[in-house]
């Protein structure tokens, strides 16, 4: 299958796994409606997809929002392959992503630079004015 057609696919099955928690038709308790589906990677042969979760809620939480989708994962399997009309579907795999967090850690760390570099500028600007 072509990077394109790939790429489309994920795109699909993420949009339809997202709209799936939204409209809390997975019945599993522990998947919440502050789950996301960040991205789905197909397999050049369709044999598997990686769905990557974040939430803003805790790691555990998350976590057992991700046990909750691997639970479920026969029955998004099977709705979503009638949904989008492939005689084969591929088998999901759930991981967490971290990526959301990691950059808003990043522009927490760079504000703090920042905000130590204008404190810096402004001592150095007071000393040179006192000379």
């Amino acid at each position: 299958m072509s990077e394109f057609r790939l790429v489309r696919l994920g795109e699909q099955i993420r949009n339809e796994i997202s709209q799936m928690i939204l409209k809390q038709q997975i019945k599993d308790p522990r998947v919440s409606t502050f789950l996301n589906i960040n991205r789905v990677e197909v397999s050049r042969d369709l044999s598997y997809a990686k769905v990557y979760v974040s939430s803003f809620m805790d790691d555990k939480k998350t976590e057992k929002g991700i046990k909750g989708l691997e639970s479920a994962a026969g029955f998004i399997q099977t709705t979503l392959s009638r949904k989008l009309s492939l005689r084969q579907f591929p088998k999901l795999q759930f991981v967490a992503d971290s990526s959301i967090k990691d950059g808003f850690e990043m522009v927490h760390k760079l504000a703090e630079i920042t905000a130590s570099d204008a404190a810096v500028s402004a001592v150095i600007d007071k000393d040179v004015e006192t000379e």
